[in-house]
């Protein structure tokens, strides 16, 4: 399948009082749509993508979190894109927590 179409991005900074950055993005497709390259079958996409994370020197700790939906036309014709990952990074450099998990359901 082909989508094409807008991504729609926002991005929030804070500055925290020890000068770094919190991160808030959220992304949300925007009229995308496309077809299946063999099937021909119509898509439109739906979802949001967000992500939180910290601009700074050690520790470090990211949070992203994506569920993006493809429409297709008629009854089992829908796909959920679903992706988790989350990382955590003392003051010392070691990794002390990672998530990542990843899947496509078709509805």
């Amino acid at each position: 399948m082909h989508l094409s179409g807008n991504l729609q991005v926002l991005f929030h900074f804070t500055l925290s009082a020890n000068g770094s950055y919190l991160v808030d993005s959220r992304n949300q497709p925007q009229g995308v749509s496309g077809a299946g390259l063999s099937s021909g079958n119509k898509y439109r996409a739906t979802g949001v993508t967000n992500d939180h994370f910290r601009i700074s020197a050690l520790p470090y700790e990211e949070t992203y979190i994506n569920n993006f939906r493809i429409i297709g036309q008629g009854p089992d014709n829908n796909f959920l894109v679903h992706e988790t990952f989350h990382v955590t990074v003392n003051a010392n450099g070691e990794l002390t927590a990672f998530v990542g998990n990843f899947s496509i359901e078709c509805k």
